[in-house]
C-alpha cells in the first residue's frame, strides 16, 4: 500500500510540475507573438517547422494541427535538411524551429543556410540566451524552470511547453483566419464532422428494405410488411403517394382503441401526413427533422415519389449526433 501511495503522490506532482510550467508561460508571451502571427497572415508562404530529438516530434504534431486547422504546413527535421531536405523551403516560407536549448550542432549548421535564403525564422525555443534565439526574427519563449521530475534527463514539461505554445499559435491563426466548422468538415472527410457536410439521405435510406402497404390493408399484412422489413414502420401508399405511416407505436395505441383488431385497416391506424425528406437533404438535416419531431424514421422523397425509409439507426452508425 506505501509503494502505491508513492507513486499516487509521484503522479500528482508530475501533473502539478507540469501544469505549473504551462501556467508559467504567460508572463512570457510579449510583442513577438503578435509580430509572428501578423507575419504569417501576411505571408503568401507556407510554414516549415522543424527540430531535432523530442522537440522534432512535438513539430510534427503541430504540422499536423495546423493543417486541419487552415493554415498550411509542412515538417522538417533538422537533421535531414542539411543532407537535402532543405529543399522543402521556398521563396517566402517562414520556417518555425523548435529546440529546447537552441544550442544543438544540427540548429546551428541550420539557422544560417536559412538565413542565407532570405527565410525568416520563428524559433519556440526555451533560452533566450542561446544561438538560436539570437538568431531568429520572432522568439516564442517556452522557458521552463524545471522538468516534470527535477533531474529528469528527459524532456518533459519543456516538450509539454512547445505544445501549447503551438498550439496557441494554429487556433489564433485559425480565428484570424475566419476558419470556421465547416471548413474544418472539408479537412476531415472521414470524420463525423465531415460527413455532416456530405453524407446525403440517398446514401444511407438504399440500404435499407422499402416498407409499404394499401390503406384496406388488414392488420396482419402491416404486421407482417413491418416485420419483414425490419424497421419498426410501414408507409401507406395510395395512388403511388404517401398518405399515412404506421409504426410500432400506431400498433400499441390501436390495441387500446379497436377491441376488434380483427377488421382493422391500415387507413384506421396510420399516421396521416407523415414528415418526409427528400433524397437530396442531408443527413444531418434528417437527423435535425427527427429531433424536432420526436420521431425515429422518415419516408424518403423526390419529385413527390416515394423511395424508401431512413432510420435514426442509419445515422447513429455513421458517428452523426
Amino acid at each position: 500500500m506505501k509503494k502505491n501511495e508513492n507513486i499516487i503522490g509521484l503522479l500528482t506532482q508530475i501533473i502539478e510540475n507540469e501544469a505549473s510550467a504551462i501556467m508559467g508561460l504567460k508572463a512570457k508571451i510579449d510583442e513577438d507573438f503578435q509580430k509572428a502571427v501578423d507575419f504569417i497572415l501576411e505571408s503568401k508562404g507556407n510554414l516549415v517547422f522543424s527540430g531535432i530529438g523530442k522537440s522534432a516530434i512535438i513539430a510534427q504534431k503541430i504540422v499536423a494541427t495546423m493543417n486541419s486547422t487552415g493554415t498550411t504546413a509542412v515538417f522538417m527535421h533538422a537533421a535531414d535538411a542539411i543532407h537535402g531536405d532543405l529543399g522543402i523551403v521556398r521563396e517566402g516560407d517562414i520556417i518555425v524551429i523548435l529546440s529546447k536549448s537552441g544550442e544543438t550542432p544540427e540548429i546551428k549548421m541550420l539557422v544560417p543556410l536559412i538565413k542565407l535564403r532570405g527565410n525568416k525564422i520563428v524559433a519556440i525555443v526555451g533560452n533566450r540566451n542561446s544561438y538560436l534565439a539570437a538568431q531568429a526574427d520572432f522568439i516564442l519563449d517556452v522557458t521552463v524552470d524545471e522538468e516534470a521530475i527535477p533531474g529528469s534527463l528527459a524532456p518533459t514539461s519543456s516538450t509539454t511547453a512547445q505544445l501549447v505554445m503551438g498550439d496557441a499559435l494554429a487556433l489564433i491563426l485559425m480565428r484570424c483566419r475566419g476558419f470556421s466548422t465547416s471548413d474544418f468538415a472539408k479537412f476531415h472527410p472521414g470524420g463525423a464532422l465531415g460527413k455532416q457536410l456530405y453524407l446525403r439521405v440517398k446514401d444511407l435510406y438504399v440500404k435499407n428494405e422499402r416498407p409499404e402497404v394499401e390503406p384496406d390493408d388488414n392488420l396482419t399484412q402491416v404486421i407482417i410488411e413491418m416485420t419483414r422489413k425490419r424497421l419498426g414502420s410501414t408507409v401507406v401508399i395510395e395512388n403511388e403517394q404517401i398518405i399515412g405511416i404506421i409504426t410500432d407505436g400506431d400498433l400499441r395505441r390501436m390495441l387500446m382503441k379497436y377491441p376488434d383488431i380483427e377488421q382493422v385497416k391500415a387507413v384506421q391506424i396510420m399516421t396521416t401526413e407523415p414528415k418526409t425528406i427528400d433524397e437530396e437533404a442531408l443527413v444531418v438535416d434528417a437527423l435535425h427533422k427527427m429531433r424536432e419531431n420526436s420521431i425515429t424514421q422518415l419516408p424518403v422523397i423526390h419529385d413527390g415519389k416515394y423511395l424508401g425509409i431512413i432510420h435514426l439507426h442509419d445515422i447513429l452508425k455513421e458517428g452523426i449526433f
